[in-house]
């Protein structure tokens, strides 16, 4: 099973299930997303279920069931609290030795983040108000990151973005993928 947290069109659920022949389950914030993932995965003759819902509430999964996660940009949009509950939830929902799939922004050498916590702070240390969209987003550091997955996780790969730069200037937000897999306890 793959639950894939802010699934958007579903895209990613959809690869897993169709390349790996997993069940599947998404959810996003965005009903025209879920509308649109619901319709690909039903023209592809997918049981994939996908819902509204946001990453803040309860994940829709019972305990260890789940075998992989995927977080492709999501959880940076919950505040410190809200991400403690994520985790707990996450923690609580995978199989022992299930896989985390990992994305979001990092700060650092990143210009861009530098600058929107400048100009936009937001009420966290780390966070600021995207200008264009109005919501708050977070950006980790490396040590913030490894100090929120590791009492849980053994982190297998921790990659930097490296296209964020271009001709010597910033171009693109940093970001970090990390594959983890969840410790037993």
């Amino acid at each position: 099973l793959v639950l894939d947290v802010g699934c958007g069109n579903g895209r990613n659920t959809i690869y897993m299930c169709e390349t790996y022949k997993m069940r599947g389950q998404g959810f996003d914030i965005s009903e025209v997303a879920v509308n649109q993932a619901k319709k690909t995965a039903l023209e592809k003759k997918l049981g994939i279920e996908f819902k509204v819902q946001s990453a803040k509430d309860a994940l829709p999964a019972k305990d260890e069931s789940v075998d992989v996660v995927l977080d492709m940009m999501t959880s940076h949009f919950l505040n410190q609290e809200e991400r403690a509950k994520y985790l707990a939830e996450v923690v609580r929902v995978m199989k022992p030795f299930g896989w985390l799939f990992f994305k979001s922004f990092i700060i650092d050498d990143d210009k861009h983040a530098e600058r929107l916590l400048k100009e936009n702070p937001g009420e966290e240390e780390g966070t600021y108000i995207h200008p264009k969209i109005g919501v708050a987003e977070h950006v980790w550091t490396e040590e913030e990151l490894r100090t929120y997955l590791e009492p849980h996780f053994k982190i297998h790969k921790f990659m930097l973005s490296h296209k964020h730069i271009k001709d010597g200037k910033p171009w693109k937000r940093r970001t970090v993928s990390i594959y983890a897999e969840k410790k037993r306890v």
